[in-house]
């Protein structure tokens, strides 16, 4: 029996989305890396074959050097994180978060607000970049 190793997902849980993205991308990845298909196919044989082959190489370097380098603003080291503070409730056993001031920690609700942006462009990326490598997947094999 074949398995394929994600190794792009840390171990723990992972919602199916995104077990999805990366099981295709490490399909994609050990086809480039194991299989050798620029040694072993002649994809100079036809335009469909140059294009399928451009698409690969393409999709290999966004998956391997462009998406691994996406930089959230939430990522700088110098960024002052808010204190997560509870309160209870009065009248239970229960607690609620106390909201950080926003004028205090103006700098990171800007990045916070910033990183939602970015991560909807991310997700459109990841999904457009997915349609392309299921348009080529009848190019996968040698």
């Amino acid at each position: 029996m074949k398995y394929l190793k994600i190794k792009t997902l840390e171990k723990g849980w992972h919602d199916k989305d995104e077990i999805l993205l990366h099981a295709v991308f490490q399909v994609l990845t050990d086809f480039v890396d194991q299989e050798k298909p620029g040694e072993v196919i002649d994809w100079d044989a036809n335009e469909l074959h140059r294009n399928a082959w451009e698409e690969i190489e393409s999709l290999y370097k966004w998956w391997k050097e462009i998406r691994p380098a996406r930089i959230s603003p939430l990522d700088d080291e110098e960024l002052v994180l808010p204190p997560f503070e509870f309160k209870k409730i009065p009248g239970s056993d229960l607690s609620e978060m106390v909201e950080p001031d926003k004028k205090e920690y103006a700098e990171y609700y800007r990045a916070l607000e910033e990183h939602g942006r970015l991560e909807a462009q991310w997700e459109e990326e990841d999904q457009r970049n997915l349609h392309r490598l299921v348009e080529i997947r009848g190019f996968l094999w040698t």
